[in-house]
């Protein structure tokens, strides 16, 4: 890994730690209860993605919970800048990890598979 792999790492973690800490000081409490899953920054660090967990809520609540978000963005992205000392923040952008679910789906159709290939024999 070369040094800027490993700096621009260190700055996912750092935010992995802002983040969910930024969103527990919230008013709103059910953005409080959101688990970040993980940050990806970008490779000039101007924006990160912000990965959540997506429990059971439904797809209206996950919109719900994206358009809370993208309100309280500013202030997040503050709480970052001021508890780290940096000049700016990037540019949060949250979204829902599906990638269990689709894993789990994946995983579902590869036993069905070696289901009915045992049923065959």
């Amino acid at each position: 890994m070369t040094p800027a792999e490993i700096k621009l790492k260190r700055y996912d973690s750092i935010l992995g730690e802002l983040i969910p800490e930024a969103l527990s000081q919230l008013s709103d409490a059910r953005l409080r209860e959101l688990d970040v899953i993980e940050v990806r920054c970008s490779k000039g660090r101007s924006d990160a993605k912000v990965y959540l967990d997506p429990h059971d809520y439904s797809e209206k609540e996950r919109n719900e919970f994206l358009r809370q978000l993208k309100k309280a963005r500013p202030i997040i992205e503050t709480h970052c800048m001021k508890d780290q000392g940096w000049f700016r923040c990037p540019t949060l952008a949250f979204e829902f990890d599906d990638q269990l679910e689709k894993s789990k789906t994946i995983e579902d159709l590869f036993k069905q598979i070696a289901k009915e290939k045992h049923d065959e024999s």
